[in-house]
């Protein structure tokens, strides 16, 4: 686990100032005097105790990657510190297993997706998980294959070989999918795999298509030559599932014994988005510092620049800030998970997303478009 971030204040003394100044080396009777007293303060006055952080024990939805900008930004420029947090970080390994982690107490807080999580409060009815913010406003989630394969539409997928980890979000959501635009879920074979593996699972031939969120899957095709005319993808926001993309999770239990920590926290990760947008190449970097050796920067950069353009900015943030949500659309949302997972009831969305934590709205504003700038 990561300590990235800790704040040490410092503290200087009377007699620190006094000799910084030199006027021990001119002292009138009056200087004497002074610095008699200043000396005397000193010794009587308390020592400054550093402040105190709360570590928050965070998890990702997946490896560190360039979309955690935000959170790695806010981190290095100390604004967990201000609200008096010391965030801690690990990565993940799906939604699945944030959710079963978060409700174990492993962590505190995570990056998951709401749509898992409303099946994991089904099966878990004493371990409920809830949305606090919704920083993605668009969900990531695709099925892609190559142009090669033949596979136009998502009709085209029964009868083949789709690919994906186990814990893979998109795969797990494939029923709630197949429901909407009338495909047969079972009529496909899922081939499971390591994560690290898909891509080159598909481009060996050896699935027809894989599962993913679009800013995983797509540095690996195309740093094996792979474009955008080369693939078919398929958004499942632009097949009937307008659902929202990774969120912020906490357990019911920790959110109403820690308010102060999830306010806090919610408050310095929205100024780690803003900063991001207004300055992306600082957010690549501040991944960049706390990622490893094997982390490539272009590749991170492209996962960035698809957030960028296609899943944080749209009319509904614009309307709404950053965090939150349109209630119609979730409860469109929660209907299709119900029905896709074969779920015993539906949840009301109070259930499902507590927004009363995000900061006040001119908190939560997006930069103006002067302010943003490109990543270069």
């Amino acid at each position: 686990m990561k300590n990235l971030f800790s704040l040490k204040p410092l503290a200087v003394s009377a007699i620190t100032l006094v000799a910084l100044f030199g006027l021990s080396g001119c002292q009138t009777s009056s200087d004497t005097t002074m610095t008699e007293e200043a000396e005397a303060v000193a010794e009587t006055a308390p020592e400054t105790e550093p402040q105190e952080l709360t570590p928050v024990k965070f998890t990702l939805s997946w490896l560190l990657q360039g979309v955690d900008a935000p959170l790695t930004l806010a981190i290095e420029r100390g604004y967990f510190a201000e609200e008096g947090l010391d965030v801690q970080f690990e990565r993940g390994y799906g939604s699945a297993d944030t959710a079963s982690k978060i409700a174990a107490g492993q962590y505190d807080i995570g990056f998951g997706d709401m749509y898992s999580m409303i099946e994991f409060n089904e099966q878990n009815p004493d371990q409920k998980l809830v949305v606090v913010a919704v920083p993605y406003n668009k969900a990531p989630f695709v099925l892609m294959s190559l142009k090669e394969t033949g596979i136009t539409s998502l009709q085209d997928l029964e009868g083949q070989k789709l690919g994906a980890p186990a814990g893979d979000a998109p795969r797990r959501l494939w029923p709630v999918l197949a429901e909407q635009v009338g495909v047969d879920a079972d009529a496909v074979e899922w081939v499971t795999m390591e994560p690290k593996l898909r891509e080159t699972f598909l481009l060996q031939g050896n699935v027809d298509a894989i599962s993913g969120f679009v800013y995983s899957m797509m540095p690996s095709l195309v740093k094996a030559g792979k474009t955008a005319d080369d693939l078919d993808i398929f958004y499942y926001t632009d097949n009937g599932l307008d659902f929202y993309g990774n969120v912020v999770l906490v357990k019911e239990s920790f959110l109403e014994e820690n308010p102060d920590v999830v306010e806090g926290f919610l408050k310095a990760y929205i100024r780690g988005i803003q900063d991001t947008l207004k300055d992306p190449v600082a957010g690549l970097d501040s991944v960049m510092a706390q990622g490893d050796e094997l982390m490539e920067r272009e590749a991170e950069k492209l996962r960035l620049q698809i957030a960028l353009d296609d899943l944080l900015i749209n009319e509904e943030v614009e309307a709404n800030g950053l965090g939150d949500i349109d209630p119609e659309r979730l409860k469109e949302s929660i209907d299709q998970t119900v029905k896709g997972f074969g779920l015993a009831s539906t949840p009301p969305i109070e259930d499902v997303f507590d927004g009363s934590y995000l900061p006040p709205l001119e908190e939560r504003q997006l930069p103006s478009a002067d302010e943003r700038t490109s990543l270069e």
